[in-house]
């Protein structure tokens, strides 16, 4: 069992933060997913129509990642949080990457709700999973990229387990090691809000939206929350 964990310095910082963490055992990605096939494409023919648009830097749900990133000295405009650099790409190229069933649900329902999402391979996950300020001294490997190393800057947010950093400026991007490919069986996915008080009911929305499209592919699914006052869960 993976116990997720938002360390106090972090819930004391952003004490209206809310993380829904979607977990899915027995996950089957080499089989097709229809429903995830169809929201992509739906969302694409919304924005064509100019019915649908991302939300973007003006946002006030984008707005609030940019302005924790530099609370924690990370340029938003330049390393962006993954739902806007997602929205950007999408409102560029009309179309969503497709990377395998399980990545492209959570992209998804992350760029609709204007909301921060990912994922990691629980198999390839050591120990529990922490949400904290970074010290400078662990170590990144970026996702595709298997033969680098990064440092994090003292004081960023991180995601880590007990081996190194899963994901960069809280939200940015994720580790090669615990990358979700179609053989991927058990996984933890995340979405995420600064602001409970406002997007939390859309978050709740978000998080039942992937487990439905998780549930026909999956023989377990479960949603955990943690705030600030339940900073940790299994």
């Amino acid at each position: 069992m993976t116990t997720f964990r938002i360390s106090p310095a972090v819930a004391d910082a952003f004490p209206d933060t809310l993380i829904a963490v979607v977990t899915a055992t027995g996950l089957r990605g080499r089989q097709p997913w229809p429903a995830t096939t169809t929201a992509l494409e739906t969302l694409e023919q919304q924005l064509a129509d100019g019915t649908w648009q991302p939300a973007d830097e003006t946002d006030a749900r984008i707005e609030a990642w940019h302005t924790a990133y530099r609370s924690f000295g990370t340029n938003p405009r330049r390393i962006r949080p993954s739902v806007d650099a997602l929205g950007r790409r999408l409102a560029k190229k009309g179309s969503l990457p497709r990377i395998n069933p399980a990545v492209d649900c959570y992209n998804v329902v992350s760029v609709r709700h204007g909301l921060p999402a990912g994922a990691f391979d629980l198999d390839h996950v050591t120990g529990d999973v922490e949400i904290r300020y970074a010290d400078g001294t662990e170590t990144f490997t970026p996702l595709g990229e298997p033969d680098t190393t990064e440092h994090p800057t003292p004081g960023e947010i991180v995601y880590t387990d007990a081996t190194d950093v899963l994901t960069r400026h809280w939200n940015h991007r994720d580790a090669h090691r615990t990358r979700v490919t179609e053989n991927s069986a058990r996984v933890a996915f995340v979405l995420e809000t600064l602001h409970a008080g406002r997007d939390g009911r859309l978050l709740k929305t978000a998080a039942a939206e992937l487990q439905e499209l998780l549930t026909p592919h999956t023989d377990r699914t479960q949603v955990v929350f943690l705030t600030r006052e339940h900073p940790d869960a299994t």
